[in-house]
């Protein structure tokens, strides 16, 4: 189902910007009984990036109102929430886009993070990397061919998951997660300031390990910072957060850390 600008329809104009550009931001949600976790935080996350790419977006009361109208009822889901800049201008240029485009769609939970948050999964390095770009770093936009073209890669393999690099080889994060490893008590995680996007529950798993017993680190590093790990995990808003037990010859069998994240990353509803 998808809800266009309040109206229950499935098609979108060829001249929006969503479309002809990419031009535009989203952000996926977890439904879990009848409500949106992290609902606060999603619509800051749209709010934050369309300032960025200056849309100008201002129906947030009324998007509030859909987000919990579409996930009433429903036990578990996914709630989907785009925003373009909508149709408008000539070429590149968004003059004219006076009216943005809101669009809502609800889907099915994925079955198989249930099995991944009890028994893991592998990591496997992807060929695509990630092009540096600090303007758009850290923002969910609409361009996510580098995302298509890793997922395609890893689909040719048996692997759970990507892990990728940016063009200078840094650790940035996987193909529809983030990373997060354990040394001892230092927990790290690559900074989102060239590269990648900085999901929601990254920030969530950061505030609350901010406030614990780990020491939290945001570095740039190789994929050697991985050797000598004690434990590795992703995050992301709907896993929510998963343990890596394979990265090639690597194997890792402690749950230190996921232990820790995973029962606080349960009560996210109504924040």
């Amino acid at each position: 189902m998808f809800l266009i600008n309040g109206l229950e329809q499935d098609y979108l104009p060829a001249s929006d910007r969503a479309t002809q550009f990419g031009d535009g931001c989203f952000t996926t949600a977890r439904i879990l009984s009848g409500e949106v976790c992290l609902l606060a935080e999603h619509i800051r996350r749209l709010k934050s990036a369309c300032e960025k790419l200056l849309i100008s977006f201002t129906q947030w009361d009324e998007l509030q109102r859909e987000m919990i109208g579409l996930a009433a009822g429903k036990e578990t889901g996914v709630l989907k929430v785009i925003i373009s800049r909508g149709s408008g201008g000539r070429g590149y240029s968004g003059a004219n886009c006076q009216y943005p485009t809101r669009i809502l769609s609800v889907s099915d939970y994925p079955a198989h993070y249930d099995r991944w948050r009890r028994d893991g999964i592998r990591l496997e390095l992807s060929p695509v990397r990630l092009g540096r770009n600090p303007m758009l770093a850290g923002i969910k936009h609409l361009n996510r061919l580098e995302q298509v073209l890793i997922r395609a890669h890893l689909e040719q393999s048996d692997a759970d998951e990507a892990l990728v690099l940016d063009s200078e080889g840094v650790i940035t994060e996987c193909c529809a997660a983030n990373l997060l490893w354990r040394k001892g008590a230092d927990v790290f995680t690559p900074g989102m300031e060239q590269a990648g996007v900085d999901g929601i529950m990254r920030q969530f798993c950061l505030q609350h390990l901010a406030r614990s017993c780990f020491r939290v680190v945001e570095v740039n590093a190789s994929l050697d910072a991985l050797s000598s790990a004690d434990e590795v995990v992703i995050c992301n808003a709907l896993m929510p957060v998963v343990p890596v037990c394979t990265y090639g010859e690597q194997r890792w069998s402690s749950r230190e850390l996921f232990q820790f994240l995973a029962p606080l990353c349960e009560q996210t509803r109504s924040s």
